[in-house]
């Protein structure tokens, strides 16, 4: 393949539904080649579907981001049809809430294993690659409970914060190959998340429902932003004006 190809080409992680559905749909609009991976491959096969008349290539397939075995499979996917990738976003993710004693250690090591530790097989796999091109971009979604600190989501929001933490040492580690890194902590915002949520108190699910449905933000806007955080090579972007001035007042 060449060089060219693979210029524009990008891998996302959770892309049928939500911030990675967003994504893929607006690099493909770009012209833009798409791996489009979900756990669920039904629902990666829609959004690739939906997508494929766009200018660039685009294929689907199922990616398990706790198996090590599936990166190896999309890594292979990827050389094979452009030779390389400009960009991969890690997006697919899960959500629990309790506090630290209510969350059972299933529940813990469930949201680390997916959230954290999905995110560094992610980086793992292609770190390699991007440095051999002198080029690429990491994008990792975050939260904006990883710079919070609140007791109220505490498993996800250590999982979260430890996207921030990788994605900080990534950064410094790339910065000598020209690979850049953009991590991502918004708030509430109506994606897919719910469908697999996790909480040890009633209610909770409805309220976080509300929250995203009241949220004001998409995740069309949400990955539009992403985009131009990656244009300017932005490390952390906060996508919610309330976050922003929150992280501001932390500081």
């Amino acid at each position: 393949m060449t060089q060219t190809k693979w210029k524009k080409s990008i891998a996302i992680t959770g892309a049928g539904s939500g911030f990675g559905a967003a994504l893929a749909h607006h690099y493909a609009a770009q012209g833009f080649n798409v791996a489009v991976t979900d756990i669920d491959e039904e629902r990666a096969r829609r959004t690739c579907y939906e997508i494929q008349e766009m200018d660039g290539e685009s294929f689907s397939m199922k990616l398990d981001i706790t198996r090590p075995e599936d990166w190896t499979q999309l890594y292979a996917a990827v050389l094979e049809r452009w030779g390389g990738l400009q960009m991969l976003v890690n997006n697919a993710g899960v959500a629990v809430a309790g506090n630290v004693e209510e969350t059972s250690m299933e529940d813990w090591s469930w949201v680390l294993d997916i959230d954290l530790m999905g995110v560094v097989r992610g980086c793992h796999q292609f770190a390699g690659l991007m440095k051999r091109q002198k080029a690429g971009h990491f994008v990792n979604i975050a939260s904006f409970a990883g710079l919070a600190g609140l007791p109220s989501i505490a498993a996800y929001g250590v999982a979260k914060a430890g996207v921030v933490a990788l994605s900080e040492a990534l950064r410094a580690e790339m910065l000598p190959y020209g690979v850049g890194v953009t991590v991502a902590c918004p708030a509430f915002v109506k994606t897919g998340l719910l469908d697999s949520f996790r909480s040890s108190k009633p209610g909770t699910h409805a309220k976080v429902a509300h929250w995203m449905e009241t949220s004001g933000i998409s995740a069309e806007q949400v990955a539009e932003e992403i985009a131009m955080a990656v244009r300017k090579n932005k490390f952390l972007l906060l996508t919610h004006a309330e976050t922003r001035k929150a992280w501001r007042i932390k500081r």
